[in-house]
């Protein structure tokens, strides 16, 4: 199988075409090719182009556990270079059909930047989903391990829970993270971030991510927390969103449309070799 590899803020997907595909692509193989010591690496599987009655383009999402993400703005980004590193896609802007909805994405700066237009945030506790009677989910306690947490919850086509803190540290993520991807309050597991505000225009977050564990970056995580901290007023609506692994902008509009800006650098391009499947 041919693959291509590309990195957004050192959150790194293979790109697959379908066409290159030798056996189908189960979750027994995603873990394989996905494993940073006896595959590849990366924090998943980007499985496209397909037709799509819907977009230009359609994409499936998935973790390196094997299961299937909704949506990922990294993946979208790193997606669309791989669209115009194929010459799929040119300078105009072009639709993208994923599990968690449809998006519009820009290649800009030769490759090197690229925005997407994530759509709406909600804070609906049926839509995210989260257990209760609907509501918006916003500044409530969630019990985790020793510690109680205020939270929102969001969802942007797939679910976020995001922790305001003074202090944010990979540390909190890698001890509360895990447990909280799958507390009971989230029937399908969720992202989660700890956001730190440092001013009206810029947070920090530290990320664990569904089915992929602590992440140096995330679009649809910056994109939950930066729509989290513009809803609790603590932001406006351009928003530098700090990760370990770089910066992400945002744009939120005043119904909570998401747009997202960020880099894309390709990694390296090859040809998996079938001894890697022998095991």
């Amino acid at each position: 199988m041919k693959f291509y590899k590309y990195h957004a803020l050192g959150n790194d997907y293979l790109v697959l075409a379908p066409e290159d595909l030798s056996c189908p692509l189960t979750p027994e193989l995603i873990k394989v090719i996905c494993h940073r010591n006896f595959g590849i690496g990366a924090d998943g599987i980007l499985l496209g182009p397909f037709p799509s009655q819907t977009a230009q383009f359609g994409l499936r999402i998935y973790n390196p556990d094997g299961s299937e993400a909704e949506k990922s703005g990294n993946g979208l980004r790193i997606f669309s270079r791989y669209l115009w590193d194929r010459k799929l896609v040119g300078e105009q802007p072009f639709s993208i059909q994923t599990l968690g909805g449809l998006v519009q994405s820009v290649v800009k700066d030769a490759g090197k930047t690229v925005q997407v237009e994530m759509g709406k945030v909600s804070f609906w506790s049926d839509e995210i989903p989260i257990v209760g009677d609907r509501r918006e989910v916003i500044q409530e306690e969630i019990h985790c391990g020793d510690h109680t947490f205020s939270f929102c919850a969001a969802t942007i086509g797939n679910p976020h829970c995001v922790i305001p803190l003074p202090e944010i540290t990979p540390a909190i993520a890698k001890k509360y993270g895990p447990l909280l991807e799958v507390h009971p309050f989230f029937p399908n597991r969720t992202n989660v971030q700890f956001m730190k505000v440092l001013n009206r225009n810029s947070i920090q977050i530290e990320i664990w991510e569904r089915g992929a564990g602590y992440t140096l970056a995330s679009g649809s995580s910056s994109s939950a927390a930066a729509a989290v901290a513009h809803k609790l007023g603590l932001c406006d609506s351009s928003i530098i969103v700090q990760m370990p692994g770089g910066l992400i902008w945002i744009e939120v509009s005043d119904d909570f449309m998401i747009s997202m800006r960020g880099s894309v650098t390709k990694v390296a391009e090859g040809e998996m070799s079938a001894e890697l499947f022998d095991n």
